[in-house]
Formats: C-alpha cells, sequence, structure tokens
C-alpha cells in the first residue's frame, strides 16, 4: 500500500506570491492541509494562503497548548509541548500511513526558528517527510529597510531576543551585520544590549516585513517597550566594497 508524504511547506514571510512555485503547485494540488496556531485564532501561516487552499481539501489545525504562559524555564514548558508535538505527528502519521499527502504551512522557511522542526525530527525515517524551503520573514525585513544587509566580508549573526542580555551583548559585538528575532517584551533588554556593545544608533525595526501593516523604523525612534510577535531588529553590515 502507498505511503503518503508529509510536506513541510515553506511560505516565505507573509504575501502570498512569495511563495515558491513549488510550495503554490503542492498547495493547490492538497486534500489535506495542517497548519499552527495558536487557540481561538486564524493562524498567520492559514491567513497567508486564504483563497488559495482547494475546495474540498480537509484542514487540521493545530492548536498550541501553551505560548507564552509558562516560562520556557519552567520544565512543564517542554513537557507540554512535547506532548502536543507527539499527538500531532499521530495524526500527520495516521494520514499518511493511509496514503494521503499531507500539506503541512509553515511560514517563513520550516528549517529556520520553526514549530514543523520538532514534526520533522519525529516523523522522518518513519513515514516520507518532504521540506520545502522558503524565504525567511528576516530576508523580507532586511530588504524592508531599503539596504543590503551585509557586504564583502561581512559577518552575519542571527540572535534570538529571548537570550539574557549578556549573550546578546557578544553576539552583536561580534558580528558586522545583525538580525535579532522573537523580541516582543524583550525590546528594552535589546535596547540595552545594544547600547552596550557600541550598536543602539545603527538598529532597525521592522514590524510584519511584507505583511498588511509593514513597518520600518529606526529603533531609536520606536516609542514601545514591547514589539509586536512579527518584528525583526537588523544592524546592518558596512564591510568591503568595490
Amino acid at each position: 500500500m502507498r505511503v503518503g508524504t508529509v510536506y513541510g511547506l515553506g511560505l516565505g514571510p507573509g504575501a502570498a506570491d512569495l511563495m515558491s512555485v513549488r510550495a503554490d503547485r503542492l498547495l493547490r494540488g492538497a486534500t489535506h492541509v495542517a497548519y499552527f496556531r495558536k487557540a481561538g485564532c486564524e493562524g498567520q501561516a492559514r491567513a497567508i494562503v486564504e483563497g488559495l487552499i482547494p475546495a474540498g481539501a480537509t484542514e487540521h489545525p493545530m492548536e498550541y497548548p501553551v505560548t507564552t504562559e509558562i516560562p520556557f524555564s519552567d520544565p512543564r514548558y517542554n513537557e507540554v509541548l512535547a506532548a502536543f508535538y507527539a499527538e500531532s505527528c499521530a495524526r500527520l502519521r495516521t494520514l499518511a500511513e493511509a496514503g494521503e499527502d499531507v500539506v503541512v504551512l509553515c511560514e517563513g522557511d520550516p528549517f529556520f526558528y520553526g514549530s514543523f522542526m520538532h514534526l520533522y525530527t519525529r516523523l522522518t525515517g518513519v513515514v516520507p517527510v518532504e521540506v520545502v524551503p522558503g524565504i525567511t520573514g528576516m530576508s523580507a525585513a532586511w530588504t524592508a529597510t531599503g539596504a543590503p544587509i551585509t557586504w564583502g566580508d561581512d559577518i552575519l549573526t542571527v540572535l534570538p531576543g529571548t537570550l539574557p542580555e549578556d549573550a546578546l551583548v557578544r553576539g552583536i559585538a561580534g558580528a558586522d551585520a545583525v538580525v535579532v528575532m522573537k523580541m516582543g517584551r524583550h525590546l528594552p533588554k535589546l535596547r540595552r544590549a545594544l547600547a552596550r556593545a557600541g550598536r543602539a544608533g545603527e538598529a532597525w525595526l521592522v514590524e510584519c516585513a511584507a505583511m498588511p501593516g509593514q513597518k520600518v523604523t529606526r529603533l531609536d525612534d520606536y516609542p514601545g517597550e514591547t514589539a509586536p510577535y512579527f518584528s525583526i531588529a537588523l544592524v546592518h553590515g558596512h564591510g568591503r566594497r568595490p
């Protein structure tokens, strides 16, 4: 009996026309479409593909049991999420073993800070799994600033804003160009880290890159103490050029 394939479909940063041709083809031919979302919300991945899911396709929302309700450092956080990913994989495996292909919608690129990675590591070697790469949110963010992020031999460092302040300082100080993801309520900490690393005046904040409502602001001019979830901070490199 044929075993179906689970596809991790990179949708890109937020605009449907930034999806790859391969992702578009797989989505338009899908009979099962799965996606992550917060309970009570549509989910950003689902919103990106509005109008593109074929009529008659079965949708499989996978709702996170927690987001920020439990601190990352609490052992319960990993326990709850591990059980959630195991249950989600069981649903996808059942479909695949019945011969059904399943498309899993993934914001940005599935292998870049994405939830799909937790499915991939559990399903690979059990059922066929294929990953379709997508444009990352950080690529859309630096494009929105209208300036290249790296030149010549510039070193680019990507940092989660959830890191301790000292780790952020080390990462910023050791790089020519910097991308900071996952800021949210960690924005004040990032401001302090940039100042300590001597790069505060160079930083930009991009909200909702490639989405409706995109905003590009110098971080020094940004009035808030908390950044929206879909925000990325950038420090451009100034390296070798002809």
